[in-house]
């Protein structure tokens, strides 16, 4: 078996004795994510736990193998291992060594990693490729509109700071502290901790969130529009690539009716 071969398997790509590798990766995966949710319930059954941490023991068996075994097949290991996947798949199993070390107990935050292994859910997806590219397409422009909003949220922090810090001095307490108001306007969200009572500030605080729904549509529609191009750009090269195969087999009619 050759390490392509390997690969194939992992990625469901090639069952192995007819069963689909990748398929149950990923429901391992699905149920990793039920596991580590239900084991912080303080009232779940000691039988329970010791399932769950059977369970557990049996994840980190199995997701160490994978690892060795595509670090083992991939053509160059260390780039592999530095790698985006590569630090996913690393990450799918080494939190749970401080689950299973009492050593590392006080470390429980970090068991959380665990969830990483969701990304692996994504590994073959032929969307989450034509995402990464169409971001990848305006990350220049989002970036420029990142910088823009910082700037927007910091002139909104202190216009709402100028208008309301005389009538509310302790909510509005300081520019910093006025920024937590300007992005939970912009984000059109309004938890109602902090809220303009001034009509200068409410004034404010309208045009603030007219603004806020442009920041947050703008972003979409230009990651949409490259994910349409995208797309486009996919389909193209499809077409393209079937009429030149099509043109290749009339030519290859042509030289056998020839000779």
């Amino acid at each position: 078996m050759t390490k392509a071969e390997i690969h194939d398997i992992l990625d469901g790509h090639t069952p192995l004795g007819g069963v689909n590798v990748g398929r149950v990766m990923d429901v391992l995966i699905l149920l990793s994510a039920v596991a580590i949710a239900l084991e912080t319930m303080p009232e779940l059954p000691g039988q329970v736990r010791n399932l769950l941490f059977k369970f557990e023991i049996l994840l980190l068996v199995v997701f160490a193998a994978e690892y060795v075994l595509r670090l083992a097949t991939a053509p160059r290991p260390a780039r592999y291992a530095f790698s985006f996947w590569g630090i996913v798949d690393f990450l799918a199993f080494a939190p749970a060594i401080a689950f299973l070390t009492p050593q590392w107990q006080v470390l429980r935050a970090f068991r959380l990693l665990r969830l990483v292994r969701l990304l692996k859910l994504f590994r073959g997806s032929h969307a989450m490729e034509r995402m990464v590219v169409a971001f990848r397409q305006v990350r220049g422009e989002l970036a420029i509109f990142g910088v823009i909003s910082g700037l927007m949220l910091y002139v909104s922090a202190v216009g709402i700071y100028i208008f309301e810090h005389d009538a509310q001095p302790e909510v509005f307490s300081s520019i910093p502290n006025s920024l937590w108001w300007a992005v939970a306007s912009f984000t059109t969200v309004g938890y109602g901790d902090m809220f303009p009572i001034t009509p200068g500030g409410r004034i404010f605080t309208t045009f603030v969130l007219f603004i806020g729904l442009g920041v947050i549509a703008v972003p979409s529609a230009i990651v949409t529009t490259a994910l349409l191009e995208s797309e486009t750009n996919i389909q193209r090269r499809i077409r393209e690539a079937r009429e030149n195969g099509e043109e290749n087999n009339n030519e290859t009619a042509q030289d056998t009716k020839g000779d």
